[in-house]
């Protein structure tokens, strides 16, 4: 049986899951965390429910998919190597030279490095991960999947920045958008939810984690984004700032006196947003559990729930209509109360949540009332999937 495996690559993690291929049946799923960093763990779980955990120390990305692989063979979920018939690897940024999926050759990948301009934490570690597995499986069809292709839809009105247009045209500096996969697959699984066409919807899709996109898509298409350039525009994130004035960057660097402009944008990428504001923590959760003491935390809220309202009104102004409202990610998937504050919010749409459905639901499902002005929806998103089946589609022109 032909196996696609789909890989999630950080600079510190490597996620992953097995799929029997063409059925798409999931045979294992894990993670390794902290790659080159103490406490090192990797986490295997298998279709029947068992979970294994190995802590060791894992120095690189070679060794994590080498652990990976052993492991799936220890374990009997392959008899070899010879059963994965494909990879497929999540990157973030493919610029205006990967319009869609590409098989990844000696050339594609050098130029997925070339892009880490536009995506500094994520193309780096995306590639780190394409060469591991290179090394371990030379001769498996490997593809690269790119976050940006699906907004490559967007028009020249959305994506062109006010500023001088030879910038676009020697530089590419342009809006790429990022988390495309996620989008579009939710999308879809909107449809199918709403028992209509795809291509006769107006949605705006949320996909809220740690890194939080919103994207207004057009009878299927996206057609405008929050993300920029680079994944650190838009709303306020966990550890982005999102959104900021360009002239602050200059206003703060000679206030803290900031040399290299990269060491700011580390500031803005790292230790803004969410965890910036609140003093706390990245993580929502935390935030949540200190609200009611901390005067912080509860403006962190109020600013994250405040950014995504703002978008979904002007995105609601583009499209003219909208048919449905999707969440999605980490949070959007699990913080039933985030989805009830911006629920609450959109008072100018008639929205009315069902609490009932919206706390103790599962799967995708509508979490709004049959009279709600604008059906909201959560659809849990699955980009591994999304990633294996673009992987079919090269082996199939084989």
């Amino acid at each position: 049986m032909e196996k696609t495996i789909s890989i999630n690559a950080g600079s510190s993690t490597l996620k992953f899951k097995l799929f029997e291929m063409p059925e798409e049946t999931v045979i294992a799923s894990g993670a390794v965390d902290r790659i080159g960093i103490d406490g090192s763990v990797f986490t295997i779980k298998t279709a029947d429910g068992q979970k294994k955990e190995i802590k060791q120390p894992i120095k690189n990305h070679e060794e994590a998919v080498n652990l990976l692989l052993n492991e799936l063979l220890s374990q009997k979920i392959i008899k070899s190597y010879d059963e994965i018939t494909g990879v497929g690897h999540r990157v973030v940024a493919g610029g205006e030279i990967f319009k869609d999926s590409a098989l990844i050759t000696d050339k594609a990948l050098q130029q997925i490095e070339d892009l880490k301009e536009y995506a500094p934490l994520h193309n780096p570690a995306n590639a780190v991960g394409i060469k591991a597995f290179k090394k371990v499986l030379p001769n498996v069809t490997s593809v690269a999947v790119f976050d940006t292709s699906f907004h490559e839809s967007l028009p020249a009105k959305n994506y062109i920045y006010s500023i001088p247009y030879e910038y676009y045209e020697k530089y590419g500096v342009r809006k790429y958008g990022a988390h495309g996969t996620s989008h579009k697959f939710v999308a879809g699984r909107a449809a199918k939810l709403m028992g209509k066409p795809l291509e006769e919807l107006n949605l705006i899709t949320l996909h809220l984690g740690a890194g939080g996109s919103i994207t207004a898509i057009k009878h299927g298409e996206s057609y405008d984004t929050s993300m920029g350039f680079t994944p650190l525009s838009g709303i306020t994130m966990a550890t982005r700032s999102g959104d900021v004035d360009a002239s602050l960057v200059a206003y703060l660097m000679e206030k803290l006196q900031v040399k290299n402009p990269n060491d700011f944008i580390d500031i803005l990428n790292k230790k803004s947003g969410l965890f910036g504001i609140s003093g706390i923590s990245p993580d929502l959760r935390d935030i949540e559990d200190q609200k009611d003491s901390n005067p912080r935390a509860q403006l962190a809220i109020d600013i994250f729930v405040n950014n995504i309202v703002k978008y979904i009104g002007s995105y609601a102004a583009e499209l003219g209509s909208i048919d449905g409202i999707v969440f999605t990610a980490g949070i959007g998937e699990n913080s039933w109360k985030m989805r009830g504050r911006i629920g609450r919010a959109l008072k100018l749409f008639n929205v009315e949540v069902d609490d009932e459905i919206n706390q103790n639901g599962s799967g995708a499902r509508f979490i709004t009332k049959p009279n709600s002005g604008v059906p909201m929806m959560v659809i849990p998103t699955d980009e591994e999937l999304a990633i294996a089946r673009e992987v079919e589609k090269f082996k199939n022109e084989k």
